[in-house]
């Protein structure tokens, strides 16, 4: 059933509360400086001085003039930061603190209200089993509210996650760099590893995991029959077995370690959340890694 407008408006006010008092108290600064030098800008051309380096001449001007000339280039001052959003059935799941999708919407908010401060320009990537919905990347405060108001109103679709075909409709719409941030669950790990790698050529990407701790346990509570809610197929499990509950566990175990392992292929970085988890905090430990790398 559809989202009234009132509780989606709603929704969204209490996100941005909520979102201002983290930025002020746990972000102010780590979001731009995590990014800092993650690119560079033509400034200005000026003439050679002793000491300059030789590989930024710029040998049209300097064969125009017959005097020699350096490009000279400044760091980017403002980033295009684009969300890609799966909402695919399996991110309605959720056993603390709302669903996987919920808490997507709540990390969107922090993290669009930190682009904001920085006067960055920010976009909307929805996908599941194909793109649902794409918004350029745009400043200020109205963009701002339009993208968490369309998270917040996007419901699960009952689609298996098309991630390889979101990523090169991705590749194809965002020309200039972006730092990208790739929200799913990434169910389906090692189909999509080639189409990141080469996002990642492009962009600044950034995997946000979002899981929900009882899908990796399964309770002992005898018979469960489950259905997977992209694909609609349905299997019977007896989990009073303890044989069964560790099989479970040690497939959503290996999952992970191949997710992990596919992102450090592609040099993704990742950032882990849970739906009972504390974001905040894990966004600051997250961008204060960023910056200790890059100084």
């Amino acid at each position: 059933m559809a989202i009234e407008v009132s509780e989606i408006l709603k929704k969204v006010r209490r996100l941005q509360i909520v979102a201002a008092r983290q930025v002020n108290d746990l972000l102010a600064g780590a979001y731009r400086s995590s990014f800092r030098g993650r690119g560079m800008e033509f400034d200005e051309v000026r003439e050679y001085a002793p000491g300059d380096d030789v590989r930024t001449i710029d040998w049209n001007v300097t064969a125009k003039t017959g005097r020699p000339y350096v490009k000279r280039f400044t760091e980017e001052r403002e980033l295009t930061v684009i969300f890609a959003v799966d909402i695919s059935g399996s991110g309605a799941f959720g056993t603390a603190q709302g669903s996987k999708l919920d808490r997507l919407a709540e990390v969107c908010a922090l993290l669009l209200l930190s682009a904001q401060k920085n006067n960055d320009k920010i976009g909307l990537l929805l996908f599941a089993g194909g793109v649902k919905a794409y918004y350029p990347a745009r400043k200020g405060r109205a963009a701002g509210r339009r993208l968490l108001r369309e998270i917040v109103a996007a419901e699960p679709v009952h689609e298996r996650t098309d991630l390889p075909g979101a990523l090169q409709y991705l590749s194809r719409v965002v020309r200039r760099r972006a730092v990208v941030f790739v929200m799913s669950d990434f169910l389906d790990v090692g189909e999509w590893s080639r189409d990141l790698r080469l996002t990642a050529l492009r962009h600044d990407v950034i995997a946000v995991p979002i899981s929900d701790r009882h899908e990796a346990t399964l309770p002992p509570v005898g018979f469960l029959r489950l259905r997977d809610p992209e694909t609609g197929a349905i299997i019977e499990l007896d989990t009073s077995h303890r044989e069964v509950r560790s099989l479970f566990a040690a497939r959503e175990t290996k999952r992970k370690a191949a997710l992990q392992e596919t992102l450090r292929r592609s040099r993704v970085d990742e950032l882990p959340l849970e739906t009972g988890g504390e974001y905040a905090t894990n966004l600051r430990r997250f961008f204060k890694s960023r910056e200790r790398r890059r100084a």
